[in-house]
């Protein structure tokens, strides 16, 4: 039944992530944490995020901002550098916490935010702060959107080029949290059938999203972006305040 179920919310994710570049895996790093160990949940959604970043960043390749990709890459190795120095691992309860006060983070009043990841300080700044919050929180989209809410970019440019930077990111967690240990471990991890299926069908699901994004508008794109956010983020709240009763 795990295996189904992390299957079935892989391809989910992965299509809801190709709409809208980010809830898809607010929402996968949630579902894993239920059903694994936490650095199982956080090694687990660094596979399937790596292929479904990356499978979009592929099919939206046209579209990526190499400039801000290299910069976001370099910061990105820093962060995860130091992160395996200080070894932190959240408990569940925390990790739910964390996983409902990142969202809040997209409303943040726009004249309060001045970045650009256009900008090369500002690309730097992103890939060490949002692969810092991954591998802290599990996930760090509506921090990496606050870096291109100011930018010329379209909607196709922002998922495209936010898909290519959390390829690094993903690949950052990976390394911090998929230790010989915790792979050896007995049921820790999922059974490899269950990536041979749930990534191909998290490239389907990447391919659908697109499909839809092609069909919205750049404002519906970004209304829509918070609404479903911000709902995930209080849902985990929830869990959280249930979790430390």
């Amino acid at each position: 039944m795990t295996g189904a179920f992390i299957i079935v919310t892989a391809a989910f994710t992965a299509f809801l992530s190709g709409i809208l570049g980010m809830a898809g895996g607010l929402l996968l790093m949630g579902a894993l944490a239920l059903v694994l160990p936490v650095s199982a949940a956080f090694v687990t959604h660094g596979l399937l995020q790596l292929v479904a970043n990356g499978w979009r960043a592929i099919v939206h390749r046209a579209h990526v901002d190499l400039a801000i990709l290299r910069n976001y890459a370099l910061a990105s190795f820093a962060a995860a550098a130091l992160v395996l120095l200080v070894g932190y691992v959240p408990s569940r309860p925390l990790l739910f916490l964390l996983l409902g006060l990142v969202p809040m983070l997209i409303w943040l009043p726009r004249r309060w935010v001045r970045l650009d990841a256009a900008k090369t300080p500002h690309a730097l700044a992103s890939g060490l702060l949002v692969t810092g919050l991954n591998l802290t929180a599990g996930v760090a989209g509506p921090l990496l959107d606050i870096f291109f809410v100011r930018t010329d970019l379209t909607r196709h440019q922002i998922v495209a080029t936010k898909a290519a930077t959390q390829v690094f990111s993903h690949l950052a967690k990976i390394a911090v949290f998929g230790t010989p240990m915790l792979l050896a471990q007995d049921g820790a991890m999922p059974d490899a059938w269950v990536f041979a299926l749930a990534i191909p069908l998290s490239m389907c699901g990447t391919v659908a999203g697109g499909w839809v994004l092609d069909r919205i508008s750049d404002v519906n794109f970004k209304r829509w972006t918070a609404r479903i956010v911000t709902a995930i983020g209080l849902g985990y709240l929830a869990k959280a305040g249930l979790a430390w009763q």
